[in-house]
């Protein structure tokens, strides 16, 4: 495993523990990614026996996130922040949105030094960047990124919190959202997924996991992470049922966990109206 240095831009060795799950190691795994150890394969297993769904959800996750990268480039946007990246796996952030602009940028973000040296090692170009920051010291990082110019976020900027937020309770998560979506211009968007389920599932994975806390988030607290913003149609739904600006629908109804997903719109500010002489 390497790490490349900012400074030097040398490589040199990083560590990590093998014998312990790794909460990007294992949703690695779930996409059939490679970058994995046994703990990881072990950990990733015994939640599918938790739940046979993991896997498919995952994967929903996935395409979904690849289906608002491209819709946003397609809308215009050239600047993306990818938080709490993960390991990189096929049709990864920049190679998406590149395809419909090559002049988009993209800074990834992870906390972990083991993703970090893969991201690095991996996801190269023109136009990509990735930085060590923890998601929730969201001021720390947005002033990384203005320190460096990394990103323009006076232009609009997609911010993706994808598969991150249920690490975090509600109130965190919330103003985790809302930190990013204050200090983007208006006119970006905030990606998210989040993993949630009915109590029994929902509750038996979050006690379950090893590899991270995890929360069991509802649908009306995912929707408050959003408040104030505009969500793009169909607004939060299942990822797998996510088209962009298709009529809304609600989550499926059917028991057991699901994925939602949505994009949301930060708004321009409104006139104020000047009275009249």
């Amino acid at each position: 495993m390497i790490q490349r240095s900012e400074e030097s831009q040398t490589v040199e060795p990083t560590l990590s523990d093998p014998s312990t799950p790794n909460i990007a190691r294992v949703y690695g795994y779930w996409l059939g990614g490679k970058d994995h150890y046994a703990a990881d394969r072990t950990e990733a297993e015994r939640l599918t026996a938790v739940y046979p769904h993991l896997l498919v959800l995952a994967r929903q996750s996935r395409l979904f996130l690849a289906k608002s990268v491209e819709w946003l480039a397609e809308q215009g946007v050239r600047q993306f922040l990818d938080l709490g990246c993960g390991l990189p796996t096929g049709e990864n952030t920049h190679e998406i949105a590149q395809v419909i602009h090559p002049d988009c940028r993209v800074v990834y973000v992870d906390n972990d030094p083991a993703v970090m040296a893969f991201v690095r090692a991996l996801l190269c170009g023109p136009g990509v960047t990735a930085i060590r920051g923890d998601i929730a010291e969201p001021d720390a990082i947005l002033a990384d990124v203005r320190a460096r110019r990394l990103i323009d976020l006076d232009e609009p900027t997609a911010v993706i919190l994808a598969m991150v937020l249920h690490f975090f309770d509600a109130d965190t998560a919330s103003d985790i959202v809302a930190a990013f979506a204050r200090d983007i211009a208006p006119g970006s968007h905030v990606v998210l997924s989040v993993g949630s389920g009915d109590e029994e599932t929902g509750d038996a994975l979050a006690r379950e996991y090893q590899a991270g806390t995890l929360h069991n988030h509802s649908l009306e607290q995912i929707a408050a992470f959003v408040e104030g913003l505009e969500l793009i149609p169909p607004g939060l739904t299942d990822a797998m049922a996510w088209k962009p600006e298709s009529p809304g629908q609600p989550p499926s109804p059917r028991s057991g966990g699901h994925i939602l997903a949505g994009v949301a719109r930060k708004p321009y500010a409104r006139a104020r109206a000047v009275p009249r002489a």
